[in-house]
C-alpha cells in the first residue's frame, strides 16, 4: 500500500485532490483496485492517509534539522549562529512555499474531515512534543529563556514556520531577505536570555 500512498502523495503535491482517481492510481502502481478499498475503506481514506504521510514527512524533516542544531551546538554562540542560518532554510524558496501551502491545505481539509483531523492530530502532537523537548534542552543548558514555557515556545516556532503562508499568497509578499532578518531578530528575542 506504500506505493499507493506515494502515488497519491505525489499527485497531491502537484494538484488538487478532486483530480485523484483511484483507478488511475491503481494502474500507475499495479495495485489491485479492490485491495486499495479493502485497506483504506474509501477514496477519501486513501487521500487522508496520503495527506497524513505528507504532513508527517514535512514535519519530521523540520524536526530532524532542528534536532541536529540542538545536539551539535556546544555553546550559546554556536546555537545562535546555527539557528540564524536556519531562518533562510525554513523561510524562503519555492519549495518551502510549496511545502507550507500543502501543510496548510492539509490542516484546512482536516477541519471538515474528522478522520483526517485525528490522523494529523497525533502527528502534530508528536511534533509539538519533540520540539518542546528540544527547547527544554536549550533551557536546561541555560541558553534559552525559561520564563516562557518550552511548550509555548514550540508552538510559536511552528507558527512562524508554517504561518508565513499568509504572506505567500499576498500580491506583494515581503522580500525574503527582509523576512529572514526579521525572523532572526524575533527568534533571538523569543529564545535567547539577555
Amino acid at each position: 500500500m506504500q506505493a499507493v500512498l506515494d502515488e497519491v502523495g505525489e499527485r497531491l503535491m502537484n494538484g488538487d485532490e478532486s483530480l485523484i482517481r483511484i483507478p488511475e492510481v491503481c494502474e500507475a502502481t499495479g495495485v489491485n483496485y479492490g485491495s486499495v478499498y479493502h485497506h483504506f475503506g474509501s477514496r477519501e481514506g486513501v487521500i487522508d492517509a496520503a495527506y497524513n504521510m505528507l504532513f508527517s514527512q514535512f514535519a519530521g524533516e523540520d524536526i530532524r534539522i532542528l534536532r541536529t542544531v540542538s545536539e551539535t551546538s556546544n555553546s550559546l554562540g554556536e546555537y545562535i549562529a546555527n539557528m540564524s542560518a536556519l531562518t533562510g532554510t525554513f523561510s524562503s524558496g519555492p519549495e518551502r512555499i510549496r511545502r507550507r501551502s500543502i501543510r496548510v491545505r492539509i490542516v484546512a481539509a482536516s477541519l471538515t474531515r474528522p478522520q483526517l483531523r485525528d490522523l494529523i492530530g497525533v502527528t502534530q502532537q508528536g511534533v509539538t512534543e519533540e520540539l518542546t523537548n528540544l527547547v527544554q534542552n536549550g533551557q536546561d543548558r541555560g541558553w534559552l529563556r525559561s520564563e516562557i514555557s518550552a511548550h509555548s515556545i514550540s508552538v510559536v516556532l511552528q507558527s512562524l514556520l508554517v504561518g508565513r503562508v499568509i504572506d505567500d499568497v499576498s500580491s506583494t509578499p515581503i522580500d525574503p531577505v527582509e523576512w529572514e532578518s526579521s525572523v532572526a531578530v524575533l527568534l533571538m528575542c523569543l529564545l535567547v536570555k539577555e
